[in-house]
C-alpha cells in the first residue's frame, strides 16, 4: 500500500463515519425525536449538540477534509491522473457538508440553545417548529452529500489500486 492509498483510505473511512453519522440522525433519530413532545425534542437535541463537541468528533469531522485534502496533493505528486478527479470531487462534496454545517445547522443548533431550558419555556412548540423542520432537511443534504463524497472517494481507491497492479 503506497503512502497515498493509506491517506485515500483513512480519508474515506472519516467521510464514512460522518455520513454514517448523518445518515442515524436522518432515519433513526431525527424520526424518533418527531414521535416525542417538544419540550423532549428540544432538550435532547440540546443535549446532544452539546455532547458532540468533543475531542473525537472533532478529529474526524475536520480529518475527513484534511485527509481528502492531503490525498488530492499525493495523486498530484504522484501523477495519479485518473484517481486526482474522483478525490477532488469527494473532497469538494465534503467541504460542502462543512459549508452547510457553519451556514444552516450550526446557527440553528445555536438559536436552540439561545431558547433555553425546556422546562423554563414559555412556548416550546414555537422553538420547536423554528428548528425541526430546517434542521432535518439540511441534514438530509449533508447526509446526501457525505455519502457522495464516500463514493467518490472509494471508487478512488479503487482506481488507485489498479493503476498499483498494474505498475507492478
Amino acid at each position: 500500500m503506497t503512502s497515498r492509498d493509506a491517506v485515500l483510505a483513512a480519508a474515506a473511512v472519516a467521510t464514512g463515519l460522518m455520513a454514517g453519522l448523518f445518515f442515524a440522525f436522518s432515519v433513526a433519530v431525527m424520526p424518533g425525536l418527531a414521535m416525542t413532545g417538544d419540550r423532549t425534542l428540544v432538550e435532547a437535541m440540546q443535549r446532544i449538540n452539546a455532547a458532540i463537541q468533543n475531542g473525537w468528533f472533532l478529529l474526524v469531522f475536520a480529518g475527513a477534509l484534511l485527509l481528502g485534502a492531503a490525498g488530492a496533493v499525493l495523486c498530484v505528486r504522484d501523477g495519479a491522473r485518473t484517481v486526482l478527479p474522483w478525490v477532488v470531487a469527494g473532497t469538494v462534496c465534503y467541504l460542502l457538508v462543512l459549508v452547510v454545517t457553519f451556514a444552516v445547522s450550526i446557527p440553528l443548533n445555536d438559536r436552540l440553545d439561545a431558547a433555553g431550558p425546556p422546562g423554563a419555556m414559555t412556548d416550546p412548540a414555537a422553538v420547536r417548529e423554528r428548528f425541526e423542520a430546517a434542521w432535518v432537511r439540511w441534514n438530509l443534504v449533508r447526509t446526501l452529500l457525505c455519502t457522495g463524497a464516500l463514493g467518490c472517494l472509494a471508487w478512488a481507491l479503487v482506481l488507485s489500486g489498479r493503476a498499483g497492479a498494474a505498475g507492478s
